[in-house]
């Protein structure tokens, strides 16, 4: 099966997912595609960066490596991956799931110090 066909069958399905949820979703590629363009974007979620994989066997920290290194600074990546028959993962930094948290309200109690945060 050729990768490239793929790689945009898992991306559709991510942005399925996103639509599916409420969300407008559109594949980068298909609508500002470049060398930085994430896989899906969504003007609703602008502080995310998606990297999606479809693939039996992910290294999950090279993925992950790789949507840090294309979300920079302004973003917070994240990585929706899935593998044949199988539903949809989300991973994220702790970090970065910890501020959502909090922020949502969920948080049982404010941080200890700076330091608890990973």
């Amino acid at each position: 099966m050729n990768s490239r066909e793929k790689g945009k069958r898992g991306e559709r399905g991510w942005r399925d997912v996103l639509r599916a949820a409420g969300f407008q979703a559109h594949r980068g590629a298909q609508y500002h595609g470049g060398p930085d363009s994430p896989d899906v974007r969504c003007p609703e979620l602008p502080g995310f960066h998606f990297e999606v994989k479809a693939v039996e066997r992910l290294n999950v920290w090279d993925a992950m490596a790789q949507a840090e290194a294309d979300a920079g600074p302004l973003k917070i990546p994240l990585l929706a991956h899935t593998r044949n028959r199988s539903g949809w993962l989300v991973t994220m930094r702790a970090r970065d799931w910890l501020s959502l948290i909090r922020a949502s309200g969920h948080s049982a109690q404010p941080p200890k110090s700076p330091e608890a945060a990973p």
